[in-house]
């Protein structure tokens, strides 16, 4: 089956900085894949570069089959985005905003209020639909976000470290959550530098200093240990990748 996404190589420059160095990795379908790099790791660039954002000449991403560089439409048409930054308008309420993005995918009428009531149901805010953005706490306006990018029915979600600003309890719901997206047949790619939010069955790609050190379940490779010193272990010695796989 095509992966989810798949990324060849992929390499950026800031000038003469490098931010990513032959950067390859894949999602298969139905997955949640934790990016996990310290500040300065190359997460922002590799998101920037899969929502398009940035373009890069050096290597190959694909989104469920299509070139991010010679498809772009049809490839940033199965991407679902939550930003690290909230994206909102306050001053409407959840089901305004709501309708205002499923517009912006030409979706209207009919179709677009099945479609948020079943995004907002996927995410358990069908009920403060009437309620303005500005009245939700943090929790659950992460959540309104996560709905909004589901409306158009993407195939893949990509979350830049969602739950920043967030307390204990509200990054805990906002996790499982997502996690249970993926039992639905959604694939995710959560960027993050938490490795409490990675359960021991979720796949883990380790970036530090642009470069893939790991990409392996979080059980294996927590191996004997804990996923976080194991983490602590690879970027705290030389950025040698210690193997790839599946």
């Amino acid at each position: 089956m095509t992966p989810a996404l798949s990324l060849d190589e992929v390499s950026f420059n800031y000038g003469p900085k490098k931010a990513l160095d032959r950067v390859s990795f894949s999602l298969p379908r139905g997955r949640f894949c934790a990016l996990l790099g310290p500040n300065g790791a190359g997460k922002s660039t590799l998101f920037s570069l899969l929502t398009r954002l940035l373009v890069t000449h050096e290597g190959k991403i694909r989104v469920v089959g299509h070139d991010m560089a010679r498809e772009p439409r049809a490839a940033l048409a199965k991407i679902g985005v939550v930003f690290q930054q909230p994206t909102l308008d306050l001053d409407m309420t959840v089901a305004r905003n709501m309708t205002y993005f499923a517009a912006l995918h030409g979706i209207s009428g009919r179709s677009a209020q099945a479609a948020i009531d079943a995004a907002l149901d996927r995410l358990e805010m069908r009920e403060r639909a009437g309620e303005k953005v500005r009245s939700l706490n943090g929790g659950h306006r992460r959540r309104m976000e996560i709905a909004r990018a589901l409306v158009h029915g993407p195939e893949l979600l990509l979350l830049d470290e969602p739950t920043v600003g967030l307390d204990t309890a509200s990054r805990l719901a906002i996790t499982e959550h997502v996690h249970g997206l993926t039992g639905q047949g959604l694939s995710v790619l959560w960027c993050t530098h938490l490795v409490d939010e990675i359960a021991p069955a979720d796949d883990v790609v380790v970036l530090h200093k642009g470069r893939v050190l790991a990409h392996e379940r979080a059980s294996v490779l927590a191996g004997g240990g804990t996923l976080q010193a194991a983490f602590m272990g690879m970027t705290a010695a030389p950025e040698t990748p210690v193997g790839q796989g599946a």
